[in-house]
C-alpha cells in the first residue's frame, strides 16, 4: 500500500489520505469543492461546486498516474438530491464513456459545510 498525495488537492481535514496506492487500483478519499491554494470552500451552484471537487479528484490521480478515464466506480455524497441534475451536468462535463459505476447517496451532513462529495476508486 502506498499513499497519494498532492499539493493540487486539499489537505485531508483528518487521519486518512487523500488517496492510497493498492495493487493495481487507486482509492482516491472524498473530496469536496476546497480550493488546494487557500483551503477555503468554493461558495456557488451544486454544479460549480461538483466541478471543483472533480478537478481535486482528477489531482489525486494524477498524481497516481492516471486520469478520471481510469475511474471504476464513484460515490456521490450530496446535502440535497435536488442537486442531482446539477450534479450530472458538471459530472458527464469530466467524465467519459463508458461511464463509471456510480453510487448518489442524500446525507444529513458532511464533515465541512458543502453540497457535494466525491470519493472514486480507479485502475491503473
Amino acid at each position: 500500500m502506498e499513499e497519494l498525495s498532492t499539493d493540487d488537492a486539499p489537505d485531508s481535514i483528518g487521519p486518512y489520505s487523500q488517496g492510497i496506492i493498492s495493487g493495481e487500483r487507486i482509492y482516491v478519499s472524498g473530496q469536496g469543492p476546497v480550493d488546494p491554494d487557500t483551503g477555503d470552500v468554493v461558495s456557488g451552484t451544486p454544479e460549480e461546486q461538483t466541478k471543483r471537487t472533480l478537478e481535486n479528484v482528477e489531482a489525486i490521480l494524477e498524481a497516481g498516474g492516471v486520469t478520471l478515464e481510469e475511474v471504476v466506480k464513484s460515490t456521490i455524497y450530496t446535502k440535497d438530491m435536488r442537486y442531482y441534475d446539477e450534479i450530472n451536468r458538471a459530472y458527464s462535463e469530466h467524465m467519459v464513456a463508458p461511464y463509471p459505476a456510480r453510487s448518489a447517496v442524500e446525507v444529513v451532513r458532511l464533515p465541512v459545510d458543502i453540497d457535494v462529495e466525491i470519493e472514486v476508486v480507479a485502475e491503473r
